[in-house]
């Protein structure tokens, strides 16, 4: 799970994206949603009740309540590019920076 806390998302003046890749291959990953990135264009995601947005990560699908959430990964290794367009003096500073993955069983 990459979660950001309420009032954390990227701070950009255009866009933010995270865009999902396989290993070795270094692809886009082909997946039952055709979603290769997820950000704040993406139509329908959901923020928490305290405001976070937590985007889920992985290969399984999260179930009906999380799937808009959801950026589908690789069954093996996979990485993840984080971009910022238009970003913020926070994010070029590096005051801001991307929230670290989680593991929620």
């Amino acid at each position: 799970v990459l979660r950001f806390p309420a009032g954390q998302l990227p701070p950009v003046s255009e866009f933010w994206s995270i865009t999902m890749y396989s290993l070795p291959q270094r692809l886009l990953v082909a997946n039952p949603i055709n979603r290769y990135s997820i950000g704040d264009r993406t139509e329908g995601l959901k923020l928490g009740a305290d405001g976070s947005l937590e985007i889920y990560l992985q290969h399984e699908n999260p179930g009906p309540k999380k799937v808009s959430n959801w950026l589908p990964a690789p069954a093996g290794p996979f990485f993840f590019v984080g971009r910022l367009y238009g970003p913020g003096q926070s994010a070029l500073s590096g005051q801001w920076q991307l929230p670290a993955l989680q593991e929620r069983p």
